[in-house]
Order: structure tokens, then C-alpha cells, then sequence
């Protein structure tokens, strides 16, 4: 058994699609039309054949309300693995993405965190 395709709530789709394509430079597989929203994921450049992120609509009142709190609370939704996390930073930072938490060692590994303008925190991490 492996991991396919993990998801992630977003407040608007079209905003997430540009934001995860263009800032971050995923890569989109799927954009298929299902009912009001769209089932849409993007891979990384890197592994195309690799795990899909599914941009979720929030549109259900416990998926706005859990999206909210963690978001407050300062939990990332998810975290992305990058090889040289400085050289992302600054890729990242060129690319307009804000960022809560420059890169900051924790033990064995070293994170970041970066507000997606979908709702999300989200947090890089190098091994």
C-alpha cells in the first residue's frame, strides 16, 4: 500500500491552482469538472508519477471551521520535503511567497513555514 494523492482545503480553487503552480512550481495532473468544484491535483516537477495533492474545496462548514483554527493556532496543513532548504527560502521569497517562520533549526531538521493565501500554512522541511 502506498500514499496516491493527500489532500489540502483551500478557499478558492483557481487561486490555490495558481498559487501551488506558479509561487511553488508543481506541476498540474488532474483538472476535472465534478459538480460545482473541480478535482484538481498537482505534482511535484521532480516525481510526476509521484504523490498527487488535491486542492479540496472547503466549502463544508467543519472543513472552513478545521482550516480556520489550525490556521490561528499556527499549524501547518502540511509539509512539503526540500533538499537545501536556505536555497528554497530564497527561491520562495523571489517568487513573492510570504513567509511566518524562516528557516529554523529543530533537532535533526530544519523548517520553514509560509501562509499559501489559500487558508493554509504550510511548512518546508530539510532532513
Amino acid at each position: 500500500m502506498k500514499i496516491i494523492v493527500t489532500s489540502i482545503f483551500v478557499q478558492d480553487q483557481d487561486k490555490a491552482l495558481a498559487f501551488y503552480a506558479e509561487k511553488l512550481g508543481f506541476v498540474k495532473k488532474h483538472d476535472v469538472p465534478v459538480g460545482e468544484f473541480r478535482w484538481i491535483t498537482l505534482v511535484s516537477p521532480d516525481e510526476q508519477d509521484g504523490t498527487e495533492l488535491l486542492l479540496e474545496p472547503n466549502d463544508h462548514p467543519a472543513a472552513k471551521e478545521y482550516q480556520q483554527k489550525i490556521f490561528a493556532d499556527g499549524i501547518p496543513a502540511t509539509m512539503f520535503g526540500v533538499a537545501d532548504i536556505h536555497a528554497e527560502y530564497k527561491r520562495l521569497l523571489e517568487n513573492g511567497v510570504k513567509f511566518t517562520m524562516e528557516p529554523t533549526k529543530m533537532g535533526e531538521l530544519t523548517i520553514a513555514v509560509f501562509d499559501d493565501t489559500c487558508g493554509n500554512l504550510i511548512q518546508i522541511a530539510q532532513k
